[in-house]
């Protein structure tokens, strides 16, 4: 996935409301911006930090401005979540997720369950007619080479956990996929001091037949690819 503008460069002022960031630009303007994310951001909101941001090019737009990566370190985080998304959505339609080829449909955004929608819904698997749920979540949070997840707790994600082991039982395939997005990790693991009832839901669900992967994150600042499988630890 390609940017569709190149990113400007800024300096992160401060992160509130959940969607809203104040930044200073290159030219010495401040902006507020969207920020694409309901997370926590913890470990990527610190005054100073260099961000990048996506000109819509419509002065006209109420906030003109995505705050889409920032800089942690040496590391490149993506920041906004509709990019896994839609990354995982790419690599499943080129066939090149292991695990996950063969499949010759390949949906966004459908309607299951008790009122949800899967990120991504694969079909029409030669010998294996299961329907598989994959379900996408961003991870921003790090320690050393540990990606973590979630970086607040989080009910809507143990509601997907649940919706996918009742498909399992239902016949169908189910994975959850974390796509890491930065450039520092190698391996994966839940955040169980930030919400341990996720980390145990995630392990039942494993336990359900719910296949849990992990995959790292290629961004520069041209665009972004989903990058190699990472171990998952689930002890």
């Amino acid at each position: 996935m390609r940017f569709s503008r190149p990113l400007e460069r800024a300096t992160l002022l401060r992160r509130y409301k959940r969607f809203l960031a104040d930044v200073r630009l290159a030219d010495g303007r401040e902006e507020t911006v969207h920020c694409p994310n309901s997370g926590s951001l913890l470990g990527c909101k610190d005054e100073g930090l260099e961000v990048y941001v996506l000109d819509s090019g419509n002065p006209e737009r109420k906030l003109r401005y995505t705050w889409v990566l920032v800089r942690v370190g040496r590391a490149l985080v993506n920041v906004d979540t509709g990019i896994p998304n839609r990354i995982v959505y790419e690599a499943a339609s080129e066939q090149t997720i292991p695990g996950l080829e063969g499949y010759t449909a390949v949906r966004r955004e459908v309607a299951y369950g008790r009122n949800s929608r899967i990120d991504v819904l694969l079909e029409g698997r030669g010998k294996d007619p299961r329907p598989c749920y994959v379900e996408v979540k961003s991870t921003t949070l790090a320690e050393g080479d540990l990606g973590l997840f979630p970086d607040a707790v989080t009910e809507r994600g143990r509601k997907h956990l649940e919706e996918m082991q009742r498909e399992v039982k239902r016949g169908a395939r189910a994975v959850q996929l974390f796509v890491l997005s930065r450039t520092d990790v190698k391996r994966f693991r839940p955040a169980d001091a930030i919400d341990p009832d996720y980390g145990k839901e995630l392990r039942k669900a494993a336990r359900n037949g719910v296949e849990v992967m992990a995959h790292r994150s290629k961004i520069t600042l041209n665009g972004v690819v989903l990058g190699e499988s990472v171990p998952v630890d689930l002890s």
